[in-house]
């Protein structure tokens, strides 16, 4: 698979740590995760675009989301770009696949509904490990997943586990989805996301959990600025 990560890390003095942010569907991971490394003067990645974008990519081919092989082999050769989005995206990056800005089809319905299926091809994941722990090696990074603190990033030296309640995540989800112009009502998303968690819970290639060392935030009742304060303490903790 050819890759490259156009938002390239001022280099600087101090503390360039490696952070893990993990956590179900709607819990916050990427709000959190984007705000942090702004305030942080840190990289940003958002895995599950990269899932996404792969979903995306064999829906429009007519590839069977079950078509293991088939996947596997189209992860190999297709070439992705990570950009920097401006500041008032809904996406923390553009994703450039295949020369095409394909950012705005990665919340769409199918996609959605898809994506989970894909992230459990065993060779699917093989295939994007590598990019993401060489995007990771830099330090100075936040990287935002479902398995970064697990699989991904054992050694990180941050991890946070993000959680919530399904009605709130839910409600958050929804929320997100209006403001990309798509009508959807809150039993349908609590529905979308009760499956999503079920698949990634349960399936056999790096389900879905926090990792023995991840501070678990449970995030009902608490502002997107409380929680980005708490991770910050947790990266000013481990700094000193």
């Amino acid at each position: 698979m050819a890759y490259r990560f156009a938002c390239k890390m001022e280099p600087g003095v101090g503390c360039r740590l490696i952070i893990a942010i993990d956590g179900p569907g709607g819990a916050g991971k990427t709000s959190v995760g984007r705000e942090v490394a702004r305030r942080l003067g840190y990289s940003f990645l958002d895995t599950g675009m990269l899932y996404r974008a792969l979903t995306w990519l064999a829906i429009c081919k007519g590839i069977g989301l079950y078509d293991g092989p088939r996947l596997a082999s189209l992860a190999r050769s297709v070439e992705m770009e990570l950009r920097p989005a401006p500041p008032e995206a809904m996406e923390p990056s553009i994703l450039i696949v295949n020369g095409e800005d394909v950012t705005g089809a990665l919340r769409r319905r199918d996609v959605e509904e898809g994506v989970s299926i894909v992230s459990q091809v065993a060779e699917v994941r093989e295939a994007l490990i590598g990019l993401q722990r060489r995007i990771a090696a830099q330090g100075g990074v936040v990287v935002a997943g479902r398995d970064i603190g697990t699989v991904i990033l054992p050694n990180a030296h941050v991890k946070v586990y993000l959680d919530a309640s399904l009605e709130e995540r839910a409600r958050r989800r929804q929320r997100q989805l209006q403001e990309m112009g798509q009508k959807v009502s809150l039993d349908e998303v609590m529905a979308q996301l009760r499956a999503r968690d079920r698949l990634d819970s349960q399936r056999e290639v790096a389900p879905l959990r926090p990792a023995s060392d991840a501070v678990i935030i449970y995030t009902d009742g608490m502002s997107l600025e409380q929680v980005i304060e708490k991770v910050i303490s947790l990266v000013e903790e481990r700094c000193s």
